[in-house]
């Protein structure tokens, strides 16, 4: 018999290049010592670590907002940290937050929110919090907490996109947004009915799309909507498309897309696969961004775009 619980997986990005910068030997134990770490601060707000994979780790909460506090404590010390490495060693932390019922057999844990919050943790961008929209409809207002919503997104095995959030961890963030005291159902969610303008720039071509003018489509084919002359890019590379008040980019290529957010060190590589775009950032085709020629297409927003929803003490 189930139970339900909020899951946190917590995973440390960069890793690969870690190790191969200190050697085996030292980054295990860097690696290690950090994930303990990791572990001691969800058992001080009453978590239970369930495992630890290599570089993550996977912890239940019984109550959502000790399992939001943890992850919010794990990312606001590592930051602190990270003020001390060289940049080319620096591993962030990106976390996946899920609420549901799971099965305990023989200590470890099983159900559909272990599997969501690994996936949450997969597609967020380091230092980054991704939740889904029970963890944050259980969290107490009282906490005080911020919330983006990200909109609706699609995870693989689901049918329908899953509306989730990220959580806003930052002492000193700051929003044009006005957040307010509210329960979730008072919230109003993007929808479809809306219309979003996205910028995209590449080299000295500025253009901005409407939802209206959805799908557009990057490459170096005449039948692109944003023409990218360059050979890495294929005809038709990538796909932007609209649904349920947010955007998407889709990778339609051979040779792969990556995304990179503003703000954040870690890449997110589609193969063939989508990501929700948000904020600011830009999109690589063809070669990943650690190459400084490759093709890059700066991506911005309107003021339609994703909004944040949340509480203030």
């Amino acid at each position: 018999m189930g139970v339900q619980a909020t899951v946190v997986f917590a995973d440390l990005t960069g890793s690969t290049a870690f190790y191969v910068a200190l050697g085996n030997e030292k980054a295990t134990r860097a690696v290690t010592r950090i994930t303990q770490w990791i572990g001691e601060v969800c058992e001080a707000h009453q978590g239970r670590v369930v495992k630890k994979l290599g570089d993550g780790v996977l912890a239940v909460f019984a109550d959502a907002g000790n399992a939001a506090n943890a992850v919010i404590a794990i990312q606001r010390g590592h930051q602190q940290r990270l003020l001390k490495w060289p940049d080319a060693i620096r591993m962030e932390i990106k976390a996946g937050i899920a609420r549901g019922e799971v099965v305990e057999v023989d200590g470890d844990c099983y159900g559909d929110a272990v599997n969501v919050a690994s996936r949450l943790s997969d597609l967020s961008g380091g230092n980054q919090i991704w939740a889904t929209e029970s963890v944050v409809a259980e969290v107490d207002d009282a906490l005080g907490l911020r919330f983006m919503s990200l909109g609706p997104v699609n995870l693989r095995g689901r049918h329908e996109a899953v509306p989730l959030y990220k959580i806003e961890w930052q002492e000193d963030a700051r929003t044009e947004f006005v957040t307010m005291q509210a329960s979730l159902a008072d919230l109003e969610r993007p929808g479809a009915h809306q219309v979003g303008h996205i910028h995209l720039a590449y080299l000295d071509v500025n253009r901005s799309f409407s939802s209206h003018d959805i799908p557009v489509h990057l490459g170096r084919a005449d039948q692109a909507e944003f023409f990218i002359k360059d050979p890495r890019v294929s005809r038709l590379h990538a796909r932007i498309a609209w649904r349920n008040g947010a955007f998407f980019i889709t990778d339609l290529s051979s040779f792969g897309t990556w995304v990179r957010f503003t703000g954040s060190d870690t890449d997110v590589p589609l193969r063939r696969d989508e990501c929700q775009l948000h904020g600011t950032g830009e999109i690589a085709l063809g070669m990943p961004f650690n190459d400084i020629s490759a093709p890059t297409v700066h991506f911005s927003f309107s003021p339609q775009g994703p909004s944040f929803y949340g509480t203030t003490g």
